[in-house]
């Protein structure tokens, strides 16, 4: 498969995988999820002992494209990008390997659930978190709700939902949202940390993450149907419609509850 938002490459023992739609952010289309998951899939099958994810240009990731979004209004269209998130996700999550998120710039929404997905996150000191779909009316989706109460526990995870507050890097740090933030170049920084990490039994470090793989995808799967269920209820919401409205309109929402 030719992919044209995704660049995927394997170097030695460790696979990076890159987002690469700079125009936009980064922000996820169908054909982009439809490339990540054929890009975990082959890193997942391949020699690589570790998986690299980054984004290209200004950041991370915007999150999800507010313009399929409106394009796919549809139930059928909804229903079909909110399973291939959840494959998406899943595979990344539990595929046996070591995973790193790198991340500079922004990741948000979609692109902040994706990043907390890895086994390691790193950040540059220029990221800016944000869990933001309270800002349109929406809950988290990509398994936002599982990977924040996994590394918050759930009333801080609630906490940060309701307030889709913008963290830095070290906010983020602090909280245990981030395992390492860096000052230099991100890539040199994640290379290091790879370079350690090959040096170590990395099949036991593999079997290790496959047990608590076992045990939480029960869980993740069915936190992604709820919140599945709930995303569709959402965006029948006139909150979800004022914040889209407010969104291209660039002002602040006026939400009512409804």
């Amino acid at each position: 498969m030719n992919m044209e938002t995704v660049t995927y490459g394997v170097h030695g023992r460790y696979a990076t995988i890159e987002m690469n739609r700079p125009e936009v952010l980064n922000a996820m289309n169908g054909q982009m999820l439809e490339e990540l998951l054929q890009a975990f899939k082959q890193a997942a099958e391949s020699e690589a002992d570790v998986v690299i994810l980054s984004g290209s240009g200004r950041g991370f990731s915007a999150g999800g494209d507010i313009k399929t979004m409106l394009n796919s209004m549809d139930n059928e269209g909804f229903s079909q990008v909110m399973d291939l998130i959840s494959e998406v996700v899943t595979t990344f999550h539990t595929m046996p390997k070591v995973t790193i998120s790198a991340i500079h710039g922004p990741a948000a929404g979609l692109g902040f659930s994706l990043a907390l997905a890895a086994d390691y996150v790193v950040a540059h000191s220029s990221a800016v978190l944000a869990m933001n779909f309270i800002g349109i009316g929406l809950v988290p989706d990509g398994g936002g709700h599982y990977f924040m109460k996994k590394r918050l526990g759930e009333t801080k995870a609630k906490h940060l939902i309701w307030s889709g507050e913008k963290l830095t890097a070290d906010a983020a740090l602090n909280l245990g949202l981030v395992d390492q933030v860096t000052d230099a170049d991100l890539l040199d920084t994640v290379k290091t940390l790879v370079g350690g990490m090959l040096q170590r039994p990395v099949k036991a470090m593999v079997a290790s993450k496959n047990i608590y793989s076992a045990v939480g995808k029960e869980e993740l799967q069915q936190i992604l149907t709820l919140e599945k269920e709930t995303q569709y209820n959402m965006r029948q919401s006139e909150d979800h419609k004022e914040g889209i409205k407010a969104f291209l309109e660039k002002r602040k929402p006026q939400f009512t509850g409804k």
